[in-house]
This record gives C-alpha cells, structure tokens and sequence, in this order.
C-alpha cells in the first residue's frame, strides 16, 4: 500500500479514482504546522530559528496521517507545487517518524488528470529544501512585522489593529491614490468638432487635432470660440489619406493576476471568489460517465508557458470547430519578459481542451462554468490567427493650411481568434475619399472639458498594479484584499476601493515612521530576494539578519517618536455653538469626531461625514419622544463603535445610554429585546440583549411580522447590491 498526501478532500477524491486499490489518499486540509499564534515564535537571537507548533484543531490529522504513514512502502507528498504547497509538505515530513520519513516523495500535481498524476507518481522528486526556504523567510518576515507592529498600534492608535509587511504596501497605494484625488484641481479645456460633407452628401465626423501643424491646445471658451469663428468661414480639403491593414494578436492565456482582473471586469467577480472558484476546477469536477476531472492547470502561476502537448491539442480543436483558415501555420508559445517568473508551471489552461464549456455546462455550477468558459476561451483564442482590420485615416486642412482635423475608420477583414472570444467590434466606416478632394462644413461644435483625477483602484485594478510594481506573488494577490478589508482599513463602494479614516491615520503613521520596511521599491526588492533565496542564490539566515538590523532600529524610534492618534488634529471650517470657539477634528475611541478646541472647559462634541467632494457636513442629532431617566433632558441618537445608540442629550456629564430596540426576542420564553450589535471583526449582526443567556442572532435585520406561509414569529430584511427582500429564515417565503 502507498500513501499520498494532499491538501484538499476533494482533490483526494479525485486521485482515489485515478491511482486505484493500492493508494490510500489522505488530506492534510491546509497547512499542519506553522508558528504559534499568541507569541513571535522567531528567535530573533539564535539567527531566527523558528517555532513551529500544531495548528489547533490539525492533531487528529496528522496523527492520521502519521498512522498511515507506518504502513505505507512510499509516501508520496502532493501538497501544491508552490512555496505554500512544499512548506506543508516539509513539515509533513518533518514529523513523520525517522524511518518513515525514509520512504518519502514529493510529486508535483500541475493538473489533476489522468495521465498527469499517473506521470508524477511514476517520477517523484525529492523535497526542495530552497523552496521551502523561501517560504519560510516570508513567513518569518511577515510574523515580525505584524507581531512587533501591532503592539505598536494598539499603543499609539488603537487596540485590535495590525500591520502587515506586504498588505500594509497595497493600503499604501490605495492611500496615496486618495491623496492625489483629494488633491487634484481640475483644468479646463476644449475640444473642437467638424462634421464635413462629401460631394455626394456623404456625412462623416473629424476632430481639431493640430494648428500649425503642431498639436493643439485649447484651454479656455474664447480660444475655442475665436477658432471656432475662423473654420466657420473656411473652406476644407483632404489633404493626406493613409490606409493600411493593421492586425490585433491574440494575448496569452491567463496568469493568475490576469484571470483575477478579466473575472472582476466580466464576470464580476471578486479575487478572492475567483481563485475560490478555480480551485473547485483544479481539483476536479464530477462529470459522469467520465468521472472526476480536473478541468484546469494549476491556478497559482505567472507563467505564460503552455505545454508543446496542449498546444498541438488545442490546433485539433481549432481546425475541428472553426476551420483550417483560423489555424496559425505552427503553434504559438508564449514567453514572458518578466525574470521573476516561476517557469516551472504552465499558464492556467484547460487540462482537456475537448472539453467545451457548452458540453459539460450541465455538470458545473453556474460560477464554475462562468469561469471555465472564460480560460477556455481565452486559451483556444491564444493560438488563433490574428483579426485584421482595414485602417483608414484622414487629414483634413483648411485652404489656409492653418488647422488640421483628423478622422480614423476601421473595418473588420477577418475576425481570427475573435471568433471565439465573441468581443463586438465598432466597424467605424468612413465614405470613399480621395486626397485633394473639397469637402464642405455641415457643423462645427465646440465642448468644454475638465482634465480628470487619477480613478480609485478596484479590486481588479489593484491586483495589475501589485503585479507591474512587484508587489506580491499569484498566491498572495486575494488574500493581501481581503486582509485589508477585513481589517476595516478599505471599503468597496460601487467596485472602487476607498480608504477608510483609521485605513488613512494607520497608513500615514506607518509610512512616516518605517519609511523603508513599506516603501514600495523595497518589499518588491524583497520578492526578488526570496526567489534568489528559491534558487539557491542567497542564503535566508543572511536575508533575515539583513532586514532585522534595520528594522529593530526603525521599531525602537518609533516607539518613542510615533505620535498617538489623540494628538492627531485637523482643522475645520465649523464654531462651537456653545462657547464661539473653533471645532477642530479628534480621534476617539469610535473614530472621528468634531470637538471644541476649547475642551475640557467646553465639551461639546459633533458626528460629522464626509461627502462625496470632501465636503464635511454635520449629522443632525435626532431627538426621540423620550426623557432621560437619570435628568429628565431630551434623548437622542448618537453614534458609537456598535452604530446608533441612544443617550442622553447632556451626555457625556449624563451617562445615561442604551440600545436601539429592533424587535421583542423572538424565542419562547424570552423577555429580551433584539439589538444591533458587531462581532470582533466589526460585522453587524442582531442578537437578543439577554446574551449569553439567550443566544438569537441573525446577520439579517429581524422584523416582527409572521411568516404567512409557515407562521414563522419573524421576518429577515436581507439587502444586496441589487435589491432588498423581505425573508423567511424558515422556509422559502420572499417578496420584494
């Protein structure tokens, strides 16, 4: 009997299928091992040797696999083939028992097919110590940021925050983007358009483009206008034509930072959904009578190499479905131009190009298939012959040879591996022209324009720019997101990333005082190091004390020069209503707020936002028909770190407060009341005020109305992006 470790369940299910009777296939679910979480766990004095303890929770797994282990005559470990998937089959072996440990493989699984795993078990490799190196001095690096850094921040800004070595870099982005919007001051500027008649009363459009045979700036409406009056009288000839065949390649197929960022822009989907999705694919689908199958590569790559095998399969199907005039005369491959690349994995492709989407669309789920369709697509269109347009463009000048209007058309020839991406082409056809040929003003139309700040990042365009900058590697595109919003320093509004207040202040107070650790040329240097250190070209030991040395001096400055977020105050264009002194902002505990700068003599304090211009408005206080029961004064609305609560118009000199009330607890024999409140991460959530004796909870707001289909005691308002229902937790009841 042989074993074979893998990481997932389902790709262990697949592999059962293809190896038979004589492998028994175990799954290590993720890492087993890594460094304990409540301490450094880096010996920072003994050249970082790190502690690596048993996840909580895996003890029943590797004792499992350590079982099987005694009775196998080969261990194969088929964790994945990244630096993630080798340093979990190091620790797996590491702690298997030293005979066992004799009989160990490591098998690289690029696609789970057939063939591909029976070819990796037949020709094992041995474990790449190098690989597992560089995985384990990123590890080390990101542990002494984020544990020597967040103690810093709970200190000086906030308790619960934490810093990271390379998502603190992709909040620094999205920062400094904001900054330039916030900063830009728009230009105006104009643009002139013609509509020029042919002598046959053909009609077609040209832009102003040069004057003087230079190009053209128009900055303001008395420029624009004392043109405008000039061409208004003239007459117009063509004076150059230029028409040519241009041809549009296909791209290759997608790395992962490619297919993160054409998902979000086609499919809507997020990074992390993406590679939540594409990991189901990898691992393999049921489909039928073919049974389980990996229906892409492996998905975590920045190679555009294809395999001479998948390339000569994809020929036949090009030649099969769309005919021999599509088929390039020999294959195309890819190279990149990038050094950094990891060339041992191919691009992700589908594993059997046979495989249409439309054929086996009844055996995926509807974002399998979304995505499947879109890498299959992506990789027949890459080995496709190019479209071909006919290109036309004209110049026309007045008789004065002053001005110059240009006009561009183009023409579909042969739509090449358009066919198969299906993406619509705007033919823009221009009537048939000669050079020297007088054409006529129909309308001369002046417009006025502003230049435009710099767009907010999206999650898709965030992922290009860590990729161009160097920033990260396909494995840590999706997780550096979701780290950044879970931390509540980024938003998503609308697609666009924004930075929150504390995302902005953390931002600030972090680039200021390490200037090196989160400058952007230094952690992609730091990439490029820990592949030096995968190809054996750098010693990690050395890396690490590198860094160290810098650092530990950086940590020690700023815990004595780091300002505290209390001392942190702007300027606003509000007076205090109560003593005529100016409101400056603070931070509080819950965040911004408007305070008197003449505190403590005057107390007086505001909730505020931000809009859209950067506008700062007040928030009303709303005031309920309700006394206080300490004073008798009025009570109103404030906002907390748990949303709206109620309290006390003289607080904080009456402390009186308490929560909104949603609904009665619906539970039998409870006398609560549902409140909204937030989890550690800051979700909101309703749950009943006797907690924790009465544990209700629902993410969705309750509301006291009887389900009229099964009698259920409350309804759920659940709202999306698209709509907002009203639910049955119980049953299917739904309306809008």
């Amino acid at each position: 009997m042989n074993l074979v470790i893998v990481e997932s369940p389902a790709k262990a299910k697949t592999l059962k299928k293809y190896l038979g009777k004589d492998f028994q296939i175990e799954a290590s679910y993720g890492h087993v091992i890594d460094l304990p979480r409540k301490e450094l766990g880096v010996d920072v004095e003994k050249n970082f040797e790190p502690k690596y303890v048993v996840i909580d929770g895996k003890e029943k797994v590797l004792k499992k696999i350590k079982s099987a282990a005694k009775k196998a005559d080969t261990i194969y470990l088929a964790s994945d083939p990244d630096r993630e998937g080798e340093a979990i089959a190091w620790h797996i072996a590491n702690y298997l028992n030293k005979k066992d440990k004799e009989r160990v493989k490591r098998v690289l699984f690029y696609e789970i097919t057939k063939d591909a795993v029976k070819n990796a078990i037949q020709n094992p490799e041995s474990l790449n110590e190098n690989k597992f190196n560089a995985q384990q001095t990123r590890r080390i690096l990101d542990r002494i940021v984020g544990y020597q850094i967040s103690p810093l921040l709970w200190r000086k800004v906030r308790k619960g925050l934490s810093a990271g070595r390379v998502q603190t870099v992709a909040l620094r982005l999205i920062c400094e983007r904001e900054k330039e919007i916030k900063a830009f001051v728009p230009e105006e500027y104009w643009s002139v358009t013609g509509k020029f008649q042919t002598d046959s009363n053909e009609i077609f459009e040209a832009k102003l483009t040069k004057k003087s045979n230079k190009a053209i700036k128009i900055k303001n409406e008395q420029q624009a206008k004392e043109i405008v009056d000039f061409l208004s009288k003239a007459d117009f000839t063509v004076s150059k034509i230029d028409r040519k065949e241009r041809k549009r390649s296909p791209l290759p197929p997608y790395t992962t930072s490619k297919l993160q960022q054409e998902a979000s822009n086609k499919l809507n989907f997020r990074p992390y959904k993406t590679m939540q999705v594409a990991q189901t694919l990898y691992e393999g689908v049921d489909l039928g009578e073919k049974g389980t199958v990996g229906l892409i590569t492996y998905m975590r790559t920045d190679s555009i190499r294809v395999s001479d095998s998948a390339i000569k399969d994809c020929r036949k199907i090009i030649r099969k479905n769309f005919g021999k005039e599509y088929l390039p005369t020999k294959g195309i491959r890819y190279v990149s131009k990038k050094a950094s690349v990891q060339d041992a994995h191919e691009a992700i492709r589908p594993t059997l190009v046979e495989l249409e989407p439309d054929k086996i669309k009844s055996y995926l789920s509807i974002d399998q298939y979304k995505l499947y369709k879109l890498i299959w697509q992506k990789f027949v269109a890459s080995q496709m012959k190019p479209a071909k347009f006919d290109q036309t463009s004209v110049e026309i000048k007045d008789k004065d040879n002053k001005y110059t209007f240009k006009a561009n058309g183009s023409v579909l020839k042969f739509d090449g591996f358009l066919k198969v991406l299906k993406e619509s082409v705007d033919d823009k056809i221009l009537p048939e022209l000669n050079e020297n040929e007088s054409l006529s003003l129909d309308k001369i139309t002046p417009q006025q324009h502003f230049t435009e700040p710099p767009p907010r990042y999206t999650e898709s365009s965030l992922v290009k720019a860590l990729e161009e900058k160097g920033i990260g590697r396909p494995s840590t595109y999706a997780p550096i997101l979701q780290n950044i919003q879970e931390r509540k320093y980024v938003v998503v509004k609308e697609k666009k990333l924004f930075p929150t207040d504390i995302g902005m202040v953390v931002n600030e107070l972090l680039v200021k005082n390490f200037p090196e650790i989160f400058d952007i040329n230094f952690t992609a240097l730091l990439e490029e190091k820990l592949d030096e250190i995968e190809g054996s070209k750098l010693s990690w030991e050395e890396l690490l004390k590198e860094f160290y040395r810098k650092f530990d001096k950086t940590l020690k400055h700023a815990y004595e020069n780091m300002e505290y977020i209390s001392q942190i105050v702007e300027d606003s264009p509000f007076t205090c209503e109560k003593c005529g002194n100016k409101m400056i902002i603070r931070w509080g505990k819950n965040g911004r707020f408007l305070g008197c700068s003449n505190y403590p003599e005057c107390k007086n304090t505001k909730h505020f936002k931000v809009e859209d211009n950067g506008e700062l408005t007040i928030v009303k206080e709303e005031k309920l028909d309700e006394k206080c029961e300490k004073c008798g004064s009025d009570l109103i609305y404030k906002y907390g770190k748990f949303g709206r609560f109620i309290a006390c118009e003289k607080y904080p000199d009456c402390n009186f407060t308490k929560q909104i009330v949603v609904m009665p607890c619906p539970e039998e024999g409870c006398d609560g009341s549902v409140i909204q409140r937030k989890t550690r991460r800051g979700k909101v959530f309703y749950g009943c005020s006797n907690y924790p004796k009465c544990k209700f909870a629902s993410w969705n707001e309750p509301i006291n109305e009887l389900c009229p289909d099964c009698g259920n005691k409350y309804l759920v308002r659940k709202v999306t992006k698209k709509s907002e229902t009203i639910q049955c937790p119980k049953c299917k009841y739904k309306k809008q």
